[in-house]
């Protein structure tokens, strides 16, 4: 097989960075090594920045997005049982996000590349890139007993944390900063109306809590636990008693509970590795840096790669010029700390530290007071999480 850009990944990011330069006469192929039923049962986060939703839009996925999506213009937080909101709308510049769930852009992006006879390729095993340094790099991948080679001029890896593209870079090349968090959030998606019609963050002594939703019949919340805590120790009335403890009582008085459709804990991590680019292969999202899902900026970063990506690959291939892909490490990398810092300043504000001191407990609460008693505080919140232009 031989294409113009080979995409290692088929989530959110693989895909709408093919939808895309496929409107522009780019030729892809995307590896995906699970099966689309596997990638679609994947429960993630759902908050889009207004960059990503007027992305998608470009890519003809938004039009089920801007039906059924959530416009939030803000969200509350609680702190020792008071409910203070933070109006992104009016701090932003009139800003907003989309609350909509990651499933369902998936399969928006699926369905959009299967119109336009996209080559998506599921169940490919054994995905290698080679010789990423010649002007000839290929990829290959296993189909059965047969070893399929796919000829092209960039490879693209979006393929996730634990995926092949980062470790083709060579040890003395790449360089890695990791940040883990001593605990996890257990999640527990139910089909049952949500507590509130915007995200209540909430902060308490007992540990960080969050009432986020995907539809009106659809709710998620997340608890803080230890990361030695596995699902099996949490039953759904654990789960329900505990969340209510945390939130305000005026919000656990309203809270309706259910069966969990779906309960997992994710640990919390922070990651970045340098550069992004390696001669013809280029990172994209997790395969590159994870950011804890605190102030929701993981499938956001990874939509400002495909934002530079995309205009990179174009500028190449219409016009010949390469500045943008020269520059796409360092301009990738300048957004992707921010959010890291975001992240980090979210988490730390919000999330009770078992290693904590009185000091530390004194400057958290500080910064939350400080927090509301300043307009100037607030814009910065509100810029960060509506999202920092491209």
């Amino acid at each position: 097989m031989k294409t113009q850009v080979c995409i290692i990944g088929g989530g959110p990011s693989g895909l709408l960075l093919s939808q895309l330069l496929h409107l522009k006469g780019i030729d892809t192929v995307v590896l995906e090594r699970q099966s689309r039923e596997y990638v679609l049962g994947r429960i993630r986060a759902g908050v889009l920045e207004h960059g990503f939703a007027a992305l998608m839009r470009e890519a003809q996925c938004g039009e089920r997005m801007d039906r059924e999506g959530e416009i939030h213009e803000g969200f509350f937080i609680a702190d020792h049982g008071a409910l203070k909101r933070v109006d992104l709308h009016k701090y932003s510049g009139g800003s907003s996000v989309v609350v909509y769930g990651q499933t369902e852009l998936t399969k928006d992006l699926y369905e959009a590349r299967d119109r336009l006879r996209g080559q998506v390729i599921h169940n490919a095993e054994d995905v290698q890139p080679h010789d990423l340094k010649s002007a000839h790099p290929y990829v290959t991948y296993r189909n059965g007993d047969e070893i399929v080679r796919i000829d092209c001029d960039y490879v693209i890896g979006a393929d996730g944390f634990h995926g092949v593209s980062r470790k083709s870079i060579p040890k003395d090349v790449l360089r890695e900063y990791e940040k883990v968090y001593p605990f996890g959030w257990l999640g527990v998606l139910s089909r049952t109306p949500p507590v509130s019609p915007e995200l209540v963050y909430a902060r308490h002594e007992r540990g960080f809590a969050l009432c986020s939703l995907r539809s009106q019949v659809l709710s998620r919340y997340y608890i803080q636990v230890p990361l030695s805590d596995s699902v099996e120790d949490w039953s759904d009335e654990a789960f329900w008693s505990e969340l209510k403890r945390r939130l305000p009582a005026e919000v656990a008085a309203r809270l309706v509970t259910g069966p969990s459709i779906e309960k997992s804990i994710a640990p919390l991590r922070s990651f970045v590795a340098e550069p992004m680019r390696y001669s013809n292969l280029f990172l994209a999202g997790d395969a590159a840096h994870i950011v804890p899902p605190t102030g929701a900026r993981g499938l956001n970063s990874a939509a400002s790669d495909i934002y530079y990506l995309y205009h990179a690959l174009v500028a190449h291939y219409q016009r010949g010029d390469d500045r943008g892909l020269d520059g796409y490490s360092a301009k990738a990398l300048a957004r992707v700390w921010k959010a890291q810092r975001f992240s980090w300043w979210m988490t730390t504000l919000l999330h009770t530290f078992p290693d904590s001191l009185d000091y530390d407990r004194q400057l958290q609460q500080t910064e939350l007071d400080y927090l509301f008693s300043s307009e100037a505080a607030q814009r910065s919140l509100a810029e960060n999480y509506v999202g920092l232009p491209f």
